[in-house]
């Protein structure tokens, strides 16, 4: 029995796309819809709610339900972004301390509670409360230093990307030539790809005069909802190979 995704190379590849979906469907929500950011965030966490509610009462993983609560949570992760900086005026550098002070608190209650932050597998609702919890802080936080390396550090989309994935590598390299934790660096990866995906999204959604290529936000979401329900179709289909080979 188990409730979420396995981590494998096509986990990362969909978290990944699931970042930049939920960069440009978080913008296409606040600004192209024009809802303003305290709409879009009660809006997108509607949704995430109702998405959560459903997957922590499945009885076994569900691939689309858990992916698609993956999106709701990249998505609701740049609303909260959004407006931390531009409602509440926090500024990207303070809410990414908030999140993360955050995020440390769910984590020290899950090890507290289960002495485990094992990610895979996970069977019991209350873990799995938990997980998603970390899941929704790690995606904030991610979108908030993204947002941080463009907008309070004058990096171009493009650099900001190079920058996360930079950091990707180094989390990668770290786990084939350490011994550090394998959680420790899931989180990491976890929180990075958040950046990684969202400045990708600015690229591709942006005016080119501030260096992005201009696509309109509905194109962009819908060609990244179609790149994820691609991979997560052989991610869904090799695993099936994997657990019933052929004889």
């Amino acid at each position: 029995m188990n409730k979420v995704a396995k981590v494998t190379i096509f986990f990362w590849i969909m978290k990944i796309i699931a970042t930049t979906l939920g960069e440009t469907a978080g913008d296409y929500i606040s600004m192209s819809l024009g809802l303003g950011y305290y709409i879009a965030f009660a809006v997108t966490f509607a949704i995430l709610a109702i998405l959560l509610f459903f997957q922590i009462q499945s009885d076994r993983y569900r691939p689309v339900l858990y992916w698609l609560a993956i999106i709701a949570t990249t998505t609701a992760g740049t609303e909260v972004s959004d407006l931390m900086d531009r409602s509440l005026g926090l500024g990207y550098a303070l809410g990414s301390l908030i999140l993360v002070a955050c995020l440390l608190s769910v984590l020290a209650i899950w090890y507290y509670r289960d002495r485990d932050l094992s990610v895979y597998p996970i069977v019991r609702k209350d873990a799995e409360t938990t997980y998603w919890l970390a899941v929704v802080f790690s995606n904030s936080l991610g979108t908030a230093f993204g947002d941080f390396l463009t907008s309070n550090l004058g990096l171009s989309y493009v650099q900001g990307a190079f920058v996360t994935g930079s950091v990707i590598g180094i989390v990668i390299a770290l786990h084939y030539v350490t011994k550090l934790s394998d959680i420790l660096l899931f989180w990491l990866a976890f929180i990075f790809t958040r950046p990684f995906g969202a400045t990708f999204g600015d690229f591709l959604t942006k005016p080119v005069q501030n260096g992005g290529l201009s696509l309109p936000r509905g194109y962009a979401s819908a060609i990244a909802f179609i790149l994820l329900a691609v991979v997560l179709f052989f991610d869904v289909r090799n695993d099936k190979k994997l657990r019933h080979p052929i004889e």
